[in-house]
């Protein structure tokens, strides 16, 4: 099959594509990565033909193109099953499956509240309350999972699925500086230290520093 692309955004503050680029990393997916300009109005309607709702990362992989990143996971578990994006457990994967999926399609307030902005640190945030809520529920996730897991990732010693989902979480919390026990803090130390987020974050400082939003996106 021929050699797979991944179409994503800005790497300082697209959540969405480092989600996507994640999951093929960790399915050890050989993939070029397309990054398309979010300034540019060309790319822009070039992103509207890729994906009907302006959304990237988009994988293609000869005939195949999967956009959404939970699908993008789906597909990738199912034809990389050795690479153990989800949990063996039936419990333990079913659990995985659910937080992922409240994820992407929830947490609304604190995507507004908090954008992911890798290269941004503020030491005295004001976070509003409609953000606190999803905050302390991100907290409560990462409790119930790490309650039961040897760690230092969400079911254990490798990262899956739900870590890569809650990634940019992770980036955002030290972006803003929410308050974290040692426990959580200690989890989100591992995944910032985690070697492929090491290696995007690399990426992440080496853009240009003014970069326009796609707000639809984020």
């Amino acid at each position: 099959m021929p050699r797979a692309t991944l179409t994503i955004s800005s790497k300082n503050y697209s959540s969405w594509s480092l989600r996507g680029w994640l999951l093929c990393k960790m399915a050890g997916i050989a993939f070029d990565e397309a990054q398309v300009d979010p300034d540019s109005a060309a790319n822009r309607q070039e992103l509207l033909l890729l994906s009907p709702s302006v959304r990237v990362p988009r994988l293609e992989r000869g005939t195949i193109a999967v956009w959404d990143t939970l699908a993008i996971a789906e597909y990738l578990h199912e034809t990389f099953p050795e690479a153990g994006l989800y949990p063996r457990d039936v419990t333990q994967r079913a659990l995985c499956r659910s937080i992922s999926g409240e994820m992407h399609s929830g947490f609304y307030n604190l995507r507004s509240a908090l954008p992911m902005n890798l290269k941004a640190r503020h030491k005295a945030f004001k976070i509003f309350s409609g953000a606190r809520p999803d905050i302390e529920r991100v907290k409560e996730i990462w409790h119930q999972c790490l309650l039961t897991s040897p760690g230092p990732f969400l079911f254990g010693p490798t990262p899956s699925v739900a870590d890569a989902m809650y990634a940019p979480v992770c980036t955002r919390f030290r972006t803003y500086s929410v308050d974290l026990d040692p426990v959580l803090q200690a989890y989100v130390e591992a995944v910032l230290a985690w070697d492929l987020m090491v290696e995007w974050t690399e990426g992440a400082l080496a853009e240009p520093d003014e970069i326009t939003e796609l707000d639809v996106e984020f």
